[in-house]
């Protein structure tokens, strides 16, 4: 039975986009020390992040923007970022499992949310870690446009760091201008 397992990065951050990422294990090449990306180092997450992209069946990446999440809200755009994982799969699964209590909407095979599963489901763990090293990159990247706001230290995290570099250097196009420390500064 094929598992696709989905799981996303970058719900709480006041910048960046929202990643989603599903994978379909290989059942042959199990990958050891899969867990909750939250639970893993960086370094551990960076091995395991080349260890799936080379031994699973199939994996997709999805994302949201900020733009999105501000016209959607964070959970309609973490959604449609799932949406877009699953829908750059090449393979269909037997069943899809998302971490979370909630699915999207999705009809290439039956859907269970799990609350939890990155900490308990191989393949929801293996997304997770995608996801997170995916929009970790994404930061780094951020970091070199921006490089007074310390997005490779903060992931765009309300840090106490953060929050002094956007009251030092205002707002940038890549913050979701509706979480409240951003739309507070925008109307103060």
């Amino acid at each position: 039975m094929l598992i696709a397992g989905v799981d996303e990065a970058g719900r709480g951050p006041l910048a960046g986009s929202v990643i989603a990422a599903v994978v379909i294990l290989d059942p042959a090449k199990p990958i050891l020390g899969l867990n909750d990306s939250k639970q893993l180092t960086a370094l551990q997450r960076e091995s395991l992040f080349i260890q799936i992209t080379q031994h699973a069946l199939a994996y997709a990446i999805g994302e949201a923007s900020c733009t999105e999440i501000d016209e959607l809200n964070i959970l309609q755009a973490t959604l449609l970022a799932m949406q877009r994982a699953l829908a750059g799969l090449t393979m269909i699964p037997d069943e899809i499992l998302i971490d979370g209590n909630r699915c999207p909407v999705c009809t290439l095979a039956p859907m269970r949310a799990i609350i939890g599963g990155d900490a308990l489901i191989p393949a929801i763990s293996a997304a997770s870690i995608l996801a997170k090293v995916t929009r970790d990159q994404q930061l780094v990247v951020l970091d070199t446009l921006y490089p007074n706001y310390g997005f490779a230290q903060h992931k765009g995290y309300p840090t106490k760091q953060h929050r002094a570099a956007i009251a030092l250097h205002g707002v940038l196009p890549v913050h979701r201008r509706t979480f409240a420390p951003i739309k507070n500064r925008l109307s103060g």
